[in-house]
């Protein structure tokens, strides 16, 4: 790309040196540097990179954007602008020429279900034979092709790559879960999203946003930044059960449509029965009232299609066809995903991390309880996180008859800080503070008897454990399995 057209999205800079008359990439990190790069230095939370930049030009940039002038060795310019976070979404979008804007961008926020709303819309899309892209907690999903990601909500740079592959690979949709930190962080800069979903707003993530205020503000963004160009198809999906909803709706021009179970809401669902292994409603449509039948368990989930619903319907899809692949979804992994074995219990593995999601969690299991058996439900959490919603969080696991308290990624700190602090909110005394999560996954097992249920919380999807800054490999799902062998066979 000409340089001169690349850096003409940069209001204030000062150019240092003799820049080059083109550029092939982006980088922010120094070991993904390719000859005739632009370096951008961003500020992380524990590392610098204008510290990197040397690394960088040995490594062929040819292109150094700073918020301060660097000594470097090598035939590099350096472009000076007082902020590089903000000058790195307005060159990511102009370098892979604003891809956003091609594709059909549909983004989710919300405490919690962001990752099974986004799975359930990418779910409908390949059943109606359209290519479709998603990323989040799970990582970069593209047409089918699984890559990792490091967060929810990547970085700028990261993004529009994202976008600009999905795109050139003839996705109808990309779909992105939207974290309360990247919209906060500017991680979103240049994305145009055509449809914004919200879930709910429960506590979470206040060590890094102060407040509940704050959090709720966070997430707003999203709506706040569709823009006001009503020439655009735009709409906004909004759970009228949740009171943000109402704040939501007024920060955006575009068409709500609304989906809830308990008020007055444009999708609805009525007459919900939870059978062992499938769920049945009837859907309240502006078309009439439809009779649905799913495989995905518990009542999150009724609010989880029936967002979905809204979206296909706010963009026009036919009612029809959206019901007749909503029968056809498959369980979204590690969300209340039922562990399949010959053993003589119900194991389940979910990615419940806040008071809300853990009670949700659980009320999805009772109606599969037998009569005289026992649900056990392991709870963890992370170290150096918010500590605030501990207590909160066993409060709410106090709903099942034996608790396990553990850790999810420790990180760096001490195993009996995190248990301790959940303790304090415990509701009975029937439960067990085990810092090791593997030996605290073992406990909840050697405590089932045949028949019982046992929730296995907080990791999900995920095959390890972060303790101190290593991640090791952790599966809830084998380890639980294989004790249970060992017990009942």
């Amino acid at each position: 790309m000409y340089v001169e057209e690349l850096l003409s999205v940069i209001p204030l800079k000062k150019v240092i040196g003799q820049l080059p008359s083109n550029v092939k990439d982006l980088a922010i990190d120094s070991r993904g540097v390719q000859p005739k790069s632009v370096f951008i230095c961003i500020k992380g939370y524990t590392v610098d990179g204008h510290d990197y930049a040397q690394k960088a030009v040995d490594a062929g940039a040819t292109i150094v954007v700073a918020e301060r002038e660097l000594t470097l060795d090598g035939n590099v310019a350096q472009v000076i602008v007082p902020n590089t976070d903000r000058v790195l979404g307005l060159l990511a979008a102009k370098f892979f020429d604003y891809p956003s804007q091609d594709i059909m961008m549909i983004g989710v926020t919300g405490t919690n279900g962001k990752t099974s709303v986004s799975s359930i819309i990418h779910q409908i899309l390949v059943g109606m034979g359209e290519k479709s892209a998603v990323s989040g907690t799970i990582g970069f999903n593209l047409n089918g092709v699984l890559y990792e990601s490091a967060n929810t909500t990547s970085d700028a740079l990261s993004t529009q790559q994202m976008i600009f592959r999905a795109k050139m690979e003839g996705c109808r949709a990309m779909i992105m879960e939207v974290s309360s930190h990247g919209l906060a962080l500017g991680r979103l800069a240049g994305v145009d999203y055509d449809v914004a979903v919200f879930t709910n707003l429960t506590h979470d993530h206040l060590d890094f946003h102060g407040t509940m205020e704050e959090y709720g503000h966070a997430k707003g963004l999203l709506f706040s930044q569709m823009g006001q160009d009503l020439t655009k198809n735009k709409c906004v999906v909004l759970n009228a059960d949740d009171p943000w909803s109402e704040r939501y709706a007024k920060m955006t021009p575009y068409p709500v449509w609304s989906y809830g179970l308990h008020n007055k809401a444009i999708f609805r669902a009525e007459n919900c029965n939870y059978e062992n292994n499938f769920t049945t409603f009837d859907m309240v449509t502006p078309e009439g009232i439809f009779p649905v039948q799913m495989q995905l368990l518990g009542e999150f989930n009724v609010y989880n299609v029936l967002a979905a619903t809204a979206v296909f319907y706010g963009k026009g899809f036919p009612l029809d066809l959206i019901i007749e692949q909503i029968e056809n979804l498959t369980p979204v992994r590690g969300r209340m995903e039922r562990v399949k074995t010959n053993l003589p219990l119900q194991i389940f593995v979910d990615y419940a991390h806040t008071p809300d999601a853990i009670e949700k969690a659980i009320h999805a299991a009772l109606p599969y309880k037998e009569p005289g058996k026992k649900l056990i439900f392991l709870v963890g959490t992370g170290g150096n996180r918010d500590k605030s919603k501990r207590p909160a969080m066993a409060e709410k696991a106090s709903i099942a008859d034996y608790v396990v308290l553990t850790t999810d990624d420790p990180r760096y700190e001490e195993y009996d800080s995190i248990t301790g602090d959940l303790a304090k909110g415990m509701q009975h005394d029937k439960y067990a503070c085990i810092g090791d999560r593997a030996e605290a996954v073992r406990h909840a097992v050697s405590v089932a008897e045949p028949g019982d249920i046992i929730i296995f919380a907080g990791k999900g999807h995920e095959d390890y454990q972060i303790i101190g800054n290593t991640k090791y490999p952790h599966s809830d799902a084998e380890i639980a399995v294989e004790a249970a062998r060992l017990k009942f066979v």
